[in-house]
This record gives C-alpha cells, structure tokens and sequence, in this order.
C-alpha cells in the first residue's frame, strides 16, 4: 500500500508538471521539450511503482518467490535511475542553467503583448516576476533588447516588473515611464524591482532545499526498505503454493 501511495505521488508529480501553467514551471514546461519528457518519465515511474506495489503485495500474501523477485528487481532498477538522475542534474547544473538562461532570455527578447500565439507563454512569465518580485533573468536590463522597447526609444518598461501598485494592476503589457528622456532613458529609470528571477529563482531552491532533499531522502528510504523486505521474504519462502494466485 505504502509503494502504491508513491508511486500516486510521483504519477501526480509528473502531471503537475504538464498541467501547471500559472508558475516558473510552466515557462520551463512551454520553453524545454526536455522537461516535458521528465515529466512523462515520472509519470511512467509513477505508475509502474503502483503496479510493483500491487505485485508486491500479491506475492507477499500468496508468497510468491517470482513476483517478489520482479518487485526487488523492478525497485532497484527505480532507485539506480533515481540516484544517475540525480548525479546528471548535479554535474550537468552549470550546463541547465544555461540552458534556461537562453531560454528566458529569448522569451524576454521576443516579448510583445500582440502576440497570441505566445500569450500563456508570457502571461506565466509575467506571473513569475511579480510574485517573485524580479525583472528579467539576470535584472532590468535583460529587457533593454526586447524590440518593442527598443523601438519606443526606451520609454516603456514591462508592468509585471514595477514596484509600483497601479502598474501591477495592468499585470503584463508595457507601462510606459510618467516624465520619459527622449531619447537617453536606460533600465536605470524604470520604476521596476532591481533583483533578476535568476536570483529569486536560487534563493526559492535553497530555502527549500531542506525540503527537496528530505523528500528525495525520504523515497530512497522507502524503496531500499521493499528492497530488503522483499529479499527477505524470498529467502524465507521454501515452497511456492501457485494454487493460491487469484484467477481472473
């Protein structure tokens, strides 16, 4: 039952992901095909992890040796992708930061309110710097080459990255500066917030990595428990009674 309940949260981990569209997820989810295939690997996990849990069971109670065999098998093969993932991500960190660093900063570039073909796109970006409170990925001045800013001698600045209230009011858009300098206006005069996502974005994962690494600690633990459970109760099974398998 316990292996059943992970793997329903691993499942439903894995559809979050595809189905958020109102976080930094989203921009990731909507930007990189390779989260969207992590996501459908942990849904896969997901609902194979249920399935062992409900063979495990099975051959628990009718002391099957295969099944109980199947499940260690399928357990260890689980936790040693789980464990190359994490060491990928580990030593691969510096190459997906860049990664997302191009990425956000294309969507930036490219922004304009017009376009409908990008809207859930920039709406989540917007959503993203206003409650983290940021301006693009690095700071302001990342939007100094989006085009329409550009073209409007920069006199505008995105809503979603004011301090000021009425702006966040408008949420996505630009706003346009109340006494704008023809022609020498800089990041340096918009009323937006000083801090970039990227920061924001390092300082949310390291006020929760307690958490992320106490729930990743937490399913290892778990698994390498059915793991020796299962073992045990292979070596403990001396005759096997097939008889007692359900029919369907």
């Amino acid at each position: 039952l316990l292996f059943q309940i992970l793997g329903a949260v691993i499942l439903g981990f894995g559809i979050w992901i595809l189905a958020d569209k109102t976080s930094f997820i989203a921009v990731l989810q909507m930007s990189s095909p390779s989260l969207k295939t992590g996501a459908y690997i942990l849904i896969g996990v997901g609902a194979l992890t249920m399935l062992m849990g409900f063979l495990g069971c099975l051959g628990a109670v009718n002391e099957i040796r295969c099944l109980l065999g199947l499940y260690f098998t399928c357990l260890m093969i689980i936790l040693i992708a789980q464990v190359a993932a994490g060491l990928v991500i580990y030593f691969q960190k510096e190459t997906l930061k860049e990664e997302l660093s191009h990425i956000v900063k294309d969507l930036i570039e490219n922004y304009n309110p017009l376009n409908e073909d990008k809207k859930n796109l920039q709406e989540v970006w917007d959503y993203v710097q206003i409650q983290i409170t940021c301006c693009g990925w690095t700071g302001a001045k990342d939007w100094e080459d989006n085009e329409i800013i550009i073209n409007k001698s920069m006199a505008e600045y995105p809503c979603s990255c004011s301090n000021r209230t009425e702006d966040l009011e408008e949420g996505r858009g630009f706003c346009r500066l109340d006494d704008p300098v023809n022609g020498t206006a800089t990041y340096t005069d918009w009323p937006v917030h000083g801090q970039g996502c990227m920061d924001g974005v390092e300082q949310w994962l390291k006020d929760n990595l307690g958490v992320i690494l106490g729930v990743c600690t937490g399913v290892a633990v778990i698994e390498l428990l059915g793991m020796i459970l299962s073992i045990s109760l292979c070596k403990n099974i001396h005759s096997e009674d097939y008889t007692k398998v359900p029919k369907s």
